[in-house]
């Protein structure tokens, strides 16, 4: 099983250096690229299987053994997250097809999307996989690399302008990350994760706190945590849909995916714990406010999008077992109805020339099927029951309640107050662009859907009520992987079998 692990990475590299070389061929393309994510999704099932079962999947690249060479790790979180991820993608991929019916149109895909798309999905399994610092980093930076191109797809002077802002960010966030690299191999030596959970625990606590602050700071600039979250309602917005749906599932989750990690197998005990704790609070209501006074729905899914960061760092802050399972099904949850909202918004820009809320209505009349592609991840994403987001957040909560203290208090009542206040925006939304009387942007003949990009968006809308059947084996399989990463032992004695050296 070991060979299966690099694929998830080789493969859409290798299809996006073919997607490239045929770039004069657009319908060879999209059939390339289908078939790369098609067969990563298969591949990652395998693994999470086998990383369920039989635990770790590792694999040294080069045949140069850990902690001298560099290793890909399939444990339980990485490979659930490599699955998720590629669900998600695959659908993306296949909306996306359906969209760019003219390749020559500046919001829609054009020869270029292919390639850099597959190289962007590589470029995050990567960083779900690595099972080193730097390699983390080089995941990181391939899929910033990608996103680059992706954001400012069409050269729009919005999107340059937009687009902009976002380098900026990612350069800032990414230089802190090397520099976190470089004070980490200073003080120990090594860069290898197995390896860092020993030697990281034999620093000064002071050394150790520095070092943990400056990697939290990197990559909550990634996540999207306040206060360092204003970049993101202004750039992911002005993107084609296709891109910032896979933006606002993926990207800053695996900002998510790097505290997670770094937080359980580098730093355990909870130095950071209070930070986090308030951190998450004032991102779960901050971002939520912002949604409320949103008129455009691409911004307002993107604040809903920072808001609901502040429920997985809740979680992680918690330094429990059932706070970080529930963080765990939560990312699992969030990437795909957050993705499904944002392919929603791009047809409803499809169907009525507009995402502002001031010039469409009347969707659910003439379009039923997409006021029912709306309304159920909707109130998925509120927390309504029975959905995949009530049983996460109810999971969160009642870590919350267990965990005791002040804080911790708090933080639950921050989250009552941010599920009931994304319930009173869903339904805002649904009034007026849904309920009240038709008003279609653009006065012109109406504009029929085109069948794929309707059928990827089911699919992931009937991904999040899958979420919602097996949510207990879900659950089983988080609590698992939370209880692997609060031990530790089962992720270092894979990647070093003979301990360390």
């Amino acid at each position: 099983m070991g060979a299966l692990v690099p694929l998830p990475v080789v493969v859409p590299l290798f299809g996006a250096a073919l997607t490239l070389l045929l770039a004069g061929w657009p319908r060879i393309q999209r059939a390339i690229s289908v078939l790369c994510l098609g067969g990563t999704l298969v591949v990652a099932l395998l693994l999470l299987i086998q990383a369920y079962r039989h635990g770790p999947v590792v694999v040294a690249v080069g045949g140069w053994p850990a902690p001298v060479g560099i290793v890909l790790v399939a444990d339980q979180l990485a490979a659930l997250m490599v699955v998720v991820s590629s669900a998600v993608t695959l659908c993306v991929l296949l909306y996306s097809i359906g969209q760019g019916r003219s390749e020559t149109s500046e919001s829609t895909p054009v020869s270029i999307f292919h390639p850099t798309y597959l190289v962007l999905t590589a470029g995050v399994t990567n960083a779900f996989l690595a099972g080193d610092l730097f390699n983390l980093f080089v995941g990181f930076e391939i899929l910033l690399a990608a996103s680059f191109v992706l954001i400012t797809l069409g050269g729009t002077e919005t999107r340059i302008r937009t687009g902009s802002t976002y380098v900026v960010v990612s350069i800032l966030s990414s230089m802190m990350f090397l520099t976190a690299v470089g004070l980490v191999y200073a003080a120990t030596g090594t860069l290898n994760l197995a390896q860092l959970a020993h030697r990281l625990d034999d620093l000064p606590d002071g050394v150790r706190l520095a070092l943990e602050l400056t990697l939290l700071l990197a990559f909550a600039i990634k996540a999207a945590v306040f206060p360092l979250s204003a970049w993101l309602p202004d750039s992911y917005p002005t993107a084609p849909a296709p891109v910032t749906a896979v933006f606002a599932g993926l990207l800053t989750k695996v900002g998510v995916y790097a505290i997670i990690r770094t937080e359980t197998l580098l730093f355990p005990g909870g130095q950071a714990d209070t930070l986090l704790m308030v951190v998450a609070g004032l991102t779960m209501v901050v971002g939520i406010l912002g949604a409320v006074a949103q008129s455009d729905l691409k911004r307002l899914f993107s604040f809903t999008l920072v808001s609901h960061i502040g429920y997985m760092i809740f979680g992680v802050a918690l330094s429990t077992a059932a706070g970080l399972s529930g963080a765990i099904f939560y990312v699992v949850h969030h990437i795909t109805i957050q993705t499904t909202l944002f392919l929603v918004a791009g047809l409803v820009e499809e169907r009525a020339g507009s995402t502002d809320l001031r010039r469409i209505g009347g969707l659910a009349r003439v379009a039923p099927l997409l006021g029912v592609l709306f309304f159920v991840p909707a109130m998925n994403l509120a927390g309504v029951p029975p959905f995949s987001g009530f049983l996460g957040k109810l999971g969160l909560l009642q870590a919350g309640v267990a965990a005791g203290g002040p804080l911790p208090g708090v933080l639950v009542a921050a989250g009552t107050v941010t599920s009931l206040l994304t319930l009173y925006v869903a339904s805002r939304v649904w009034n007026i662009a849904f309920w009240r009387a038709p008003r279609l942007a653009t006065g012109e003949p109406v504009v029929q859907l085109p069948k794929l990009m309707v059928g990827a968006t089911v699919a992931l809308v009937a991904l999040g009520l899958a979420l919602t059947v097996l949510a207990g084996p879900l659950f089983d399989v988080t609590a698992d992987a939370a209880a692997d990463l609060r031990l530790r032992t089962p992720y270092v004695r894979a990647v070093l079998p003979g301990g360390e050296p």
